[in-house]
């Protein structure tokens, strides 16, 4: 059994990942050789952030099992990996203290009015300017996935209703007052005064913000995205945001990244930008390898795996979500 790694393991995580499997052959590829040695995986935890043979691997029918160690699964849902019997599984969950950090941050920062306070103490003004309030507002979560879960019990200590739209809008949650299907998104945005994303980024939500959608939430809504730059088309953001629609955004992803100099984003005053740090927290690798173990004392023992992933949706059913 070959297992392969592309993720910052340190010498601790590869002796506990070796000390799951014993027997197995443990490679550390690391993103300088995944390209040459996924071909010869039998099982693959990481995150390629390099071009891989995913159809090369597939054909070869020797891998037997990814697991992602990030939420999202653009980087390896490929058709031929979608098409294969091969499982699939993801970090949902893994990320989501930290996801919900970030969150926090850019919500409170644009809707108290910070880029403009940031601006005024580079003048030396000190001047009060509007603001607006978290406390009480209605909040819509795109996506009650491992991320939208977090997200859904903070926010309800801030008194606030939340509304979400998901996939599985059967699955029950005590912080969310009212769960919607997926294709309800246009429902819910007139009714909210936040919207966060937190889908994953596939077929159906690719470009699901456009300007039609942003002109849908009322005047001075937020919008904040730490999900996948891609749902979000930048180009109706950049305008809608201009014409004063929106209070402001906040944004930790971007269709591109990095972000290009070039793009109108930077120079909007009501939108904070973060580059795509939202899944940074101290212990990140060490709560991946214990997901990644106790998937493999499953996978040895036959047992279904934690975030087990439909591929065609690209994220994990609510009752097999893993809880860190």
């Amino acid at each position: 059994m070959r297992i392969v790694l592309c993720y910052p393991v340190e010498t601790r995580h590869f002796e506990q990942i070796q000390a799951a499997w014993p027997e197995a052959e443990l490679v550390d590829a690391g993103q300088k050789r995944i390209a040459e040695e996924l071909p010869s995986a039998d099982i693959y935890c990481g995150h390629a952030k390099v071009p891989v043979p995913w159809d090369e691997v597939v054909r070869q029918g020797r891998l037997q099992w990814i697991q992602s160690s990030a939420a999202g699964l653009d980087h390896c849902l490929v058709p031929s990996v979608i098409a294969a019997e091969i499982p699939v599984s993801s970090a949902s969950g893994v990320l989501a203290k930290q996801v919900a950090d970030q969150t926090m941050a850019l919500l409170a920062g644009t809707l108290r009015s910070l880029p403009a306070f940031f601006r005024a103490q580079q003048k030396k003004e000190f001047v009060r300017r509007p603001t607006r309030d978290l406390h009480g507002t209605r909040v819509g979560i795109v996506g009650l996935g491992g991320n939208g879960r977090v997200l859904a019990r903070i926010l309800k200590t801030f008194e606030t209703t939340i509304l979400a739209t998901d996939w599985f809008p059967e699955q029950r949650n005590e912080y969310v007052d009212e769960l919607l299907p997926a294709d309800a998104l246009d429902e819910m945005l007139s009714r909210v005064d936040v919207l966060i994303l937190t889908a994953p980024l596939n077929q159906h939500t690719r470009g699901m913000i456009d300007e039609r959608r942003l002109r849908l939430l009322p005047k001075d809504a937020v919008l904040i995205n730490v999900a996948r730059g891609p749902l979000v088309v930048e180009s109706d953001l950049a305008q809608v945001l201009k014409s004063g629609h929106l209070w402001g955004a906040g944004i930790d992803v971007t269709e591109v990244e990095p972000l290009s100099p070039e793009s109108p984003l930077w120079d909007l005053p009501n939108l904070i930008i973060s580059p795509h740090v939202g899944g940074q927290r101290a212990s990140r690798i060490d709560d991946m390898t214990n997901l990644f173990c106790e998937n493999l004392r499953r996978f040895r023992a036959g047992e279904p795996l934690y975030n087990r992933v439909d591929k065609t949706l690209g994220f994990p059913e609510p009752a097999a979500m893993w809880t860190p």
